[in-house]
């Protein structure tokens, strides 16, 4: 099988609330890298993780490469 068509794939996830908060702790945009199932998830994954930058659990939504 070629590695392009891969079931599983590492995808990023990046803060959503980073962008628009200008009084966050520090600057940066928290970012997490995690691998999703393919077939079972064909839709951008949406999770809720700690952001260090912001100080509290924030969306992290699925970016493009």
């Amino acid at each position: 099988m070629a590695k392009s068509r891969e079931i599983r794939v590492t995808i990023n996830l990046e803060c959503i609330n980073c962008p628009e908060n200008f009084e966050k702790r520090y600057k940066g945009i928290s970012r997490y890298t995690t691998r999703k199932n393919r077939r079972n998830t064909s839709m951008r994954l949406e999770l809720k993780k700690f952001c260090r930058y912001c100080g509290r659990h924030t969306i992290h939504r699925e970016i493009k490469k």
